[in-house]
């Protein structure tokens, strides 16, 4: 990290700063207030989505966003809010279909969206790969929200509003795990299906 300090000639000059600068720790317990009002617009924005989600369902909804987050489509494309929608639909349909007694795979039409669509069944694998419960009830409802929020929040001249607000999102959520201890490992909670 680079903290800035001044040199006492009313000059601004950045050193390598340590992990446990008590100046860097300062300015992530308490970002400015651009950054504090950006955040609160960003949790309003996105609360409408997840609401009535359970304790459970809010953890799938951000694996499948740190899943968003990493997500790179082939080639050129780019990934943008209608392929983070039709993904997330296409996952969530398959899911409900299948407790209805027929097995049918929904497929987004886009590529992008494809790609993310199998990330996502890729993740619920792994998860119960290392024996995690999770009920598919659960996905379907956090992947709803998922395609609600970003169906709500993307606009015409922006396309990726919503991917954009859940990496801000995420970086706080980021920062303040560092903050906390930084070692890496989640949180051991009951009943908590993050995995090593």
């Amino acid at each position: 990290m680079i903290c800035p300090v001044c040199c006492g000639t009313k000059r601004l000059v950045e050193i390598s700063c340590p992990s446990d600068c008590p100046h860097l720790a300062t300015s992530r317990e308490h970002p400015a207030a651009v950054v504090r009002r950006q955040q609160e617009v960003d949790v309003a924005a996105l609360l409408p989505s997840m609401s009535g989600l359970t304790e459970r369902q809010h953890q799938l909804f951000f694996l499948f966003q740190s899943v968003i987050a990493k997500s790179r489509p082939d080639g050129l494309a780019r990934l943008t809010d209608e392929d983070v929608a039709e993904a997330a639909s296409a996952c969530a349909a398959t899911i409900e279909t299948a407790s209805r007694g027929v097995l049918y795979e929904h497929s987004p039409a886009a590529l992008p969206a494809q790609k993310l669509a199998g990330e996502f069944r890729a993740l619920l694998a792994q998860i119960r790969e290392h024996g995690a419960t999770v009920y598919d009830r659960e996905a379907a409802i956090a992947l709803r929200a998922i395609e609600r929020g970003a169906r709500s929040l993307t606009r015409p001249a922006e396309p990726t509003a919503y991917i954009a607000l859940m990496g801000r999102l995420l970086q706080v959520n980021k920062a303040a795990e560092d903050a906390e201890g930084g070692d890496g490992a989640p949180p051991s909670r009951p009943g908590s299906i993050i995995i090593p």
